[in-house]
């Protein structure tokens, strides 16, 4: 049995459906499982992070576990929680949801979420794996209604790049570190095979649709003021300014190996992405 939380998100989403296919035992970790679409199967237990009870019922008899404990600056207690709580239960090897430039500085607040989960995991005794993905190609649904308004998407970021990944890339690395031996121990950096920046994905957008896409980009004040239409606090978005700074300058223009390597194929470039998700930007 395999545990999954955040399983209907975009990445707990993926690695269960990676583990459904294989024909692997799978619990979903959700708030309300009533709603939740899980593959045909899958068993699913309520909670979350925010409630360690339930984290600790729904790990009961499981061996593995795929833990994502941070979505804001104010969950690095819960996500160190996790792993001992995983321990308690007995299970024997856990996957971490990280992020890239976990523990730099330079990137400001949001480089210290995931610090006190990943320690905990080291610490923790078991076989661990940490993953921390790049921008998720994902990311630029958020542009999906400027798009098919014909509007320009709001940019953040300058002419910064990324190494945007396809978080089916990095589900496909969570299930191997779940599944296979060798990934003990290990803390992988998970990249797309380019660096693009927010024009660079609008222009490639743009060509696979077949017209226009804008960009315009925001001043500070504007970026807070479009986080917050996002639904974001002013906590988040004090701690991310440092962070989006951070990539305009061309700090996290970085490629890595990880996925070819892990996956023994190249990593998907956004274009395969945008390509197979063009239908929900307006096709047509």
């Amino acid at each position: 049995m395999i545990l999954v939380m955040g399983a209907t998100g975009t990445m707990g989403g993926e690695v269960v459906r990676h583990l459904t296919a294989r024909g692997e035992k799978v619990r979903a970790l959700t708030r309300d499982p009533a709603k939740a679409e899980v593959p045909a199967g899958v068993e699913t237990a309520r909670g979350g992070p925010g409630d360690p009870a339930s984290v600790a019922a729904a790990l009961a008899g499981a061996d593995a576990a795929f833990l994502v404990g941070v979505f804001g600056p104010g969950d690095s207690e819960q996500d160190r929680a996790l792993p001992a709580l995983a321990a308690a239960a007995g299970v024997r090897r856990i996957v971490k949801l990280s992020g890239i430039g976990c523990g730099d500085p330079a990137v400001g607040p949001v480089g210290t979420w995931h610090l006190a989960g990943e320690q905990a995991m080291r610490d923790s005794g078991l076989e661990w794996t940490v993953l921390r993905p790049s921008a998720f190609a994902s990311n630029t649904l958020g542009w999906a209604r400027a798009v098919r308004s014909g509007g320009p998407v709001p940019n953040t970021t300058g002419d910064g790049g990324q190494g945007v990944v396809d978080p089916r890339d990095v589900a496909e690395v969570a299930v191997a570190a779940l599944l296979d031996e060798g990934h003990a121990g290990r803390t992988y950096t998970l990249t797309g095979p380019e660096v693009l920046s927010v024009p660079g994905q609008a222009a490639m957008l743009a060509e696979i649709l077949g017209r226009p896409v804008g960009t315009r980009d925001l001043t500070p004040d504007e970026a807070r003021a479009h986080l917050r239409t996002l639904g974001f606090d002013d906590t988040f978005i004090d701690a991310s300014e440092q962070s989006r700074f951070f990539v305009q300058q061309g700090g996290n223009e970085v490629v890595t190996d990880d996925v070819p390597r892990l996956l023994g194929r190249s990593a998907r470039t956004y274009r395969e992405w945008a390509l197979d998700h063009k239908g929900l930007f307006g096709e047509g």
